[in-house]
């Protein structure tokens, strides 16, 4: 499966009040690996950006003086994303940014565009309930490595969240994970895990006249039968 691991800064907390994007990152991760393609885009408001959401991600007006408007670079966000399962820190924050920027430029919603939306922060509130689950946190929680991150960017938080969802889901795909081995002529492929037929060693008749003896002796400790034999004999059946 396609999946995007996906963030997004913007000039304020509330799209319904006017904010608009103006960081968008999208790492791509193909059957639980990052494939090293990505998008990474800043985009010019075409208004202020909140001194309060300033101080969180560091980008300036200044800074995005020149940058493309969203409704330029749109149509390249959504062929991105179109048919991907998105993996989002709080996702309703970042969908419904997203979603108005394509309604202003007549594109799809992400429900249309999209297959699916995964929110990792309601998965970890999942796992981890009445704890902090933001992606710091989780970062701490599975040991990841957060030096280099100086700012909230979209992009380092994309890097960072990728590591946490795969920590998160570990096991999950599936019971035999794909390992990657030598083969012959300095050849790779995935290990082959075919399950051999369990064999059963049936007791001989030493350790069948032990396990009588011992059950004789629960019996007499509990003055009566023990639990053992009710199992070995299913009720409706003759001893």
């Amino acid at each position: 499966m396609r999946q995007i691991i996906l963030d997004t800064e913007t000039t304020g907390l509330e799209h319904a009040q006017g904010h608009r994007i103006i960081e968008f990152a999208g790492l791509e991760m193909i059957n639980r690996k990052l494939t090293g393609k990505h998008l990474h885009l800043y985009i010019h408001p075409e208004r202020d950006i909140d001194p309060d959401a300033q101080r969180v991600h560091g980008i300036s007006l200044e800074f995005l003086e020149g940058k493309p408007k969203f409704r330029e670079v749109a149509e390249e966000v959504a062929d991105f994303l179109r048919d991907a399962e998105l993996i989002i820190h709080n996702a309703p924050f970042d969908v419904g940014f997203l979603n108005a920027e394509f309604e202003r430029v007549g594109l799809p919603s992400i429900k249309n565009l999209c297959a699916n939306v995964v929110d990792t922060l309601r998965e970890a509130r999942d796992l981890f309930p009445g704890k902090r689950n933001s992606l710091d946190a989780l970062c701490d929680r599975f040991e990841i490595d957060r030096s280099n991150r100086t700012l909230h960017g979209a992009l380092v938080d994309c890097e960072l969240l990728s590591e946490v969802y795969l920590w998160m889901t570990r096991g999950q795909e599936s019971l035999v994970m794909d390992i990657d081995v030598d083969l012959p002529n300095g050849q790779h492929g995935a290990m082959d895990f075919e399950r051999k037929p369990l064999i059963v060693k049936r007791a001989n008749e030493q350790e069948l006249a032990d396990h009588q003896n011992y059950l004789n002796d629960l019996d007499k400790s509990v003055k009566g039968t023990c639990l053992w034999r009710s199992l070995e004999t299913p009720a409706g059946e003759g001893a």
